[in-house]
């Protein structure tokens, strides 16, 4: 993988180096040895790591970090502390003005990350168990506030436990930090943006091919797409263990959308975006980042649409297009 890649993604074992000082880390040690280590994260707050584990569909995310997290992990509420929670009359944010995940406030973003002890010299690692493609979310954000340190773990816990580390079970309580945080520091596009975007960008739609299709609707009250919008489905660039495809893979899947001129490399062998703007979208904002991350881990910026297909699908007076695009979506590598 290349550089940019490894200011994005962490693996496992880069990962057990910071937690346990030493590269085999606790590997298969027991509850004992857990115990022991715990202090590196606990007592340092130059090293965080949260567990952002949600899927569209379950709510059980507290559930199971309680059960197993890695050790010294601080659980992360995506629906709460990601999001502004709708129906709990905070801000009063419609679907279809936000889409049903809207960026909390910064005064409330701030108040959950000093909860989970960061500090600006702070490096983050998130995780969750599906690849990073929620974890992302929460890297998007902190990188938005302005951290400059934020990683996701390549292919989340499934990948730590099979690599033999260690996992612990409980809560876990951290001192809180009193950190400022900026905004701003990651560029979005508004509904209207998205709108006109597909005529001077690229527009990418980063949910599965079947609901950039309109072949089925799981949430959102109406099926398709942003018309002009090209599909890319961010779980695409995974392979079947979930962790990211290699740097070749996935330049050729983008280069196959047309993100990425084959023609021209950066000088040391990178990709190199056409000249066009890019933006992505999901379903609601969540693994729209992932695909965000994805392509800066290319060196490639792209812009997030918030609301996403959400905030879209829930203004009637929106258009709505169907049916498949140029990209193959069944693109396995």
């Amino acid at each position: 993988m290349s550089e940019t890649y490894s200011r994005i993604f962490i693996t496992a074992s880069e990962l057990a180096e910071l937690i346990f000082d030493e590269p085999a880390g606790l590997g298969s040690a027991g509850s004992s040895g857990v115990a022991a280590m715990q202090p590196l994260i606990a007592d340092d707050t130059q090293l965080r790591v949260l567990d952002v584990r949600w899927q569209l569909g379950r709510s059980d995310g507290s559930a199971q970090h309680m059960e197993a997290h890695i050790p010294g992990a601080v659980y992360v509420d995506l629906e709460t502390e990601l999001a502004v929670a709708h129906g709990d009359g905070h801000a009063g944010v419609l679907v279809s003005e936000g889409g049903r995940h809207p960026l909390p406030a910064r005064e409330d973003f701030t108040r959950a990350v000093r909860s989970w002890g960061i500090s600006d010299s702070s490096t983050v690692v998130v995780y969750d168990a599906v690849g990073g493609t929620s974890a992302a979310r929460a890297w998007w954000m902190l990188r938005n506030a302005g951290l400059a340190d934020v990683r996701i773990l390549d292919g989340g816990l499934p990948a730590w436990t099979a690599a033999g580390y260690a996992v612990e079970a409980g809560d876990v309580q951290i001192a809180a930090s009193d950190i400022v945080l900026g905004e701003g520091h990651m560029p979005t596009i508004t509904i209207d943006q998205a709108a006109a975007w597909p005529e001077e960008g690229i527009l990418i739609d980063a949910r599965a091919a079947e609901r950039y299709r309109g072949e089925v609707e799981p949430v959102d009250p109406r099926a398709g797409h942003i018309p002009g919008a090209i599909s890319v489905p961010t779980f695409s660039h995974l392979g079947e263990a979930g962790m990211l495809r290699s740097t070749t893979e996935l330049i050729e899947a983008f280069e196959e959308a047309g993100v990425i001129d084959p023609q021209v490399q950066d000088g040391c062998g990178g990709a190199v975006s056409i000249d066009v703007p890019v933006a992505v979208y999901c379903g609601s904002g969540v693994t729209a980042s992932h695909e965000i991350a994805v392509l800066a881990s290319l060196g490639i910026e792209a812009s997030l649409f918030p609301g996403s297909w959400s905030q879209w699908s829930n203004n009637p007076e929106r258009p709505v297009a169907t049916g498949t695009d140029e990209f193959d979506e069944d693109y396995t590598g």
